[in-house]
């Protein structure tokens, strides 16, 4: 459950990443 539980964290912070980087856009 550790795996999921980290890659769910970081897919949340690839896409908060994208967010900014459209806002900045």
């Amino acid at each position: 459950m550790f795996m999921l539980d980290m890659m769910m964290s970081l897919i949340f912070f690839l896409l908060l990443i994208i967010f900014v980087l459209v806002g900045v856009a």
